[in-house]
């Protein structure tokens, strides 16, 4: 048995061990476990619970541990928890999620309450989301984060330490530090390697690195994915028309990229329109709704097929053996 298949399989009996708690009520030891677990794993456990047990275990996580949990739930689950929380604890939840994964959200849920949603938000929150929504969909601003550490060219290196210690905690990364100019126009990047091989006394200006790759709010998100992949950067700058910094996108962006980008050209090689639904929770009529066009045009096709083949029926009957090569030539077309 690989190491994959054995954490699997050891997290299939966590899942049991913590459902079965769930089902005794023994909530103290349920919490204690729980706080042992990472986020994902903790999400796969709530979506496993029945509906009227999962805001009672999401009560139980830290404020800050529930918004995390809270970010990898599916968007039914999501909504579920909202449909049950009070605006106090939603609007806790909102402020300690990092803004795209707010914005991720609000795109998936129903209007009334995403109008919950923002009505319980503090107006600066409200209004960076608002701008985030109406960036195009599938650019680089519909996925980007305005969580980052930006520095000033005359900090010295001791000044960005501890800037990075007072706001780091609210950055998505803190590994690379953008520079910025007084109109937040974006003139640099370091890292903390580089602040960290240099004295304390030297400034961001003379240590930064001054050629930065960027993209800009209206990219298309596949090319910030080819960009990413292109130079092996961890999180890429997103800039205005004005060049001024308005966010970064990390690679834990890029990576649910490139997985809606796989799963829509596989759903277009099993010839069906892309859905925004797992498939195993899209309803059969959906599903028949995202076939049929391809079925109908299947089926046009074939039709033309047939009527070549027809046209030159004298040909197979003179030579049988002509008809053995169809399905050769069908399937090096298909």
């Amino acid at each position: 048995m690989s190491n994959e298949t054995m954490e699997n399989f050891d997290l299939d009996e966590l899942i049991e061990e913590l459902l079965q708690l769930v089902e005794e009520k023994k909530y103290r030891q349920l919490k204690s476990a729980l706080l042992e677990l990472n986020e994902v794993d903790i999400a796969l456990f709530i979506e496993e619970l029945e509906p009227d047990r999962t805001v009672v275990v999401f009560r139980m996580l830290p404020k800050s541990l529930a918004a995390e949990v809270f970010a990898e739930l599916e968007i039914e689950e999501q909504e579920h928890i909202i449909n049950r929380i009070t605006d106090k604890e939603l609007s806790e939840i909102v402020e300690d999620l990092y803004v795209d994964d707010a914005v991720d959200m609000l795109e998936e849920l129903p209007a009334t309450i995403v109008r919950r949603v923002m009505e319980n938000t503090k107006p600066e929150t409200r209004k960076l989301i608002n701008q985030f929504l109406n960036y195009p969909e599938n650019s680089a601003g519909s996925i980007m984060t305005a969580e980052y550490i930006g520095l000033k060219k005359n900090m010295t290196v001791e000044e960005c330490f501890a800037y990075i210690r007072k706001h780091g905690t609210d950055s998505e990364t803190i590994y690379t530090c953008y520079v910025m100019g007084a109109k937040r126009q974006l003139e640099g990047v370091v890292t903390v390697k580089d602040l960290l091989m240099n004295p304390y006394g030297a400034l961001v200006g003379d240590i930064m690195d001054d050629n930065v790759i960027k993209v800009t709010t209206i990219m298309d998100q596949e090319e910030v994915v080819e960009m990413m992949n292109k130079y092996d950067l961890l999180s890429m700058p997103v800039v205005d028309s004005e060049d001024r910094l308005v966010g970064i996108i990390t690679v834990d962006d890029v990576m649910d990229v490139m997985e809606e980008e796989a799963t829509e050209d596989i759903e277009k090689m099993a010839a069906m329109l892309p859905s925004e639904k797992p498939y195993l929770k899209t309803g059969v009529f959906e599903l028949a709704k995202n076939r049929i066009p391809w079925l109908l045009f299947l089926m046009l096709s074939s039709t033309l097929s047939g009527a070549i083949l027809t046209r030159y029926e004298n040909a197979f009957a003179a030579i049988p053996l002509l008809v053995s090569f169809t399905p050769m030539l069908m399937n090096t077309g298909g």
